[in-house]
């Protein structure tokens, strides 16, 4: 029976993975069972953020030299889902997920399953080709993890080529609307190139998307209940009607098995694995019916404004910095908002 091992790790530069060195160097972890990694890095999160394929290559260099496997076979199977920029309290940090064996575990737990698109041409994103083509990964993530049922499925995490200039955002939304049609929360007939970033009525809850010049192929990775798995973990996940929205993110947290009364207690952070997030600029200019000036700025990037403002929110419940929050969340969640999913290690009884 599998089990699923996560280890949410900090990082003093964006190439620094010394911690999941030391990690594989004590035998606390096989480099052969890492199935999936996700991360904030301190850039500018925009097209030109080289420091996601900074962290990808020192990754897929350390785990080579572990596995003796090529970096090239590795990238082709262990998706590296990284979000650029952690403005204001947010931490650069990377979550490993690895799958173990546990022979004499029984029943159903949190489950994990991967899969790669092909590789996308220069362009070909933000249309119909690139929805087919997540909706199919997704189907076939779900079937790795052994996720028989979308409404078991708690999370999508999405990565996609940004596919150039003007384009990220469209492939952002693209990877988005395919997740949501295999899941069933966005019918077939409107799940669409043409309703990308312009019919926000059309979403999902349990989607998290992002793009990126690092990545060539369209890369999921499913997280949600099945059979045959271990226990130990429990994970929530939240729409969030804005970035202000503390009530979504404190019933997320509680819905994970932890107190946020406001807060989580000090002595329960170190069950947190792992906190992923998506916000957006609000378009109708206001949260909350007060205006907002994000979507003017000309000196800060309307994305960096928003990941600053919700990453503090979501960070001051956390009690942690180490926060996955990303911008970009059309069809991620209610227009203008977006979601939070919290995963954490159940509480031992005694």
């Amino acid at each position: 029976m599998p089990r699923l091992v996560l280890h949410r790790l900090s990082m003093a530069h964006p190439g620094d993975v010394s911690a999941l060195a030391g990690l594989l160097g004590s035998g606390a972890l096989d480099a052969r069972d890492v199935r999936a990694v996700i991360g904030k890095t301190e850039g500018n999160g925009g097209l030109n953020d080289f420091t996601r394929g900074f962290f990808a290559q020192s990754l897929l260099l350390l785990l080579s030299r572990c596995t003796g496997e090529a970096m090239e076979a590795l990238a082709g199977r262990i998706p590296c889902v990284l979000s650029g920029g952690t403005e204001g309290v947010l931490s650069p940090h990377y979550v490993v997920f690895a799958v173990q064996a546990a022979p004499d575990a029984v029943g159903e737990g949190l489950a994990l399953g991967t899969a790669f698109g092909p590789v996308v041409a220069p362009g070909d994103v933000g249309n119909d080709a690139q929805i087919a083509r997540v909706a199919a990964a997704t189907r076939a993530a779900m079937r790795d993890a052994g996720i028989d049922d979308p409404a078991r499925v708690a999370l999508v995490q999405v990565k996609s080529p940004a596919g150039g200039p003007g384009l990220l955002l469209r492939s952002v939304a693209g990877g988005a609307m395919g997740a949501a049609l295999a899941l069933g929360d966005v019918p077939a007939g409107a799940a669409r190139g043409a309703a990308l970033l312009e019919d926000l009525s059309l979403w999902s809850g349990r989607v998290s998307a992002s793009a990126g010049v690092e990545v060539t192929r369209d890369e999921v990775v499913v997280l949600g209940r099945a059979p045959g798995w271990s226990g130990g973990w429990r994970m929530a996940v939240r729409p969030m009607a804005d970035a202000l929205d503390l009530a979504a993110v404190q019933d997320a947290f509680r819905g994970a098995g932890l107190d946020a009364v406001p807060d989580v207690p000090e002595e329960q952070r170190g069950r947190i694995a792992a906190v992923l997030a998506k916000a957006e600029p609000d378009r109708r200019g206001t949260v909350r019916g007060q205006r907002h000036t994000m979507l003017g700025d000309t000196d800060i990037d309307a994305q960096r404004h928003l990941r600053c403002a919700a990453g503090a929110v979501i960070a001051a419940v956390a009690g942690d910095g180490r926060v996955f929050v990303s911008g970009g969340a059309a069809h991620q969640g209610p227009p203008g908002g977006g979601l939070v999913a919290v995963i954490a290690r159940e509480a031992q009884e005694g």
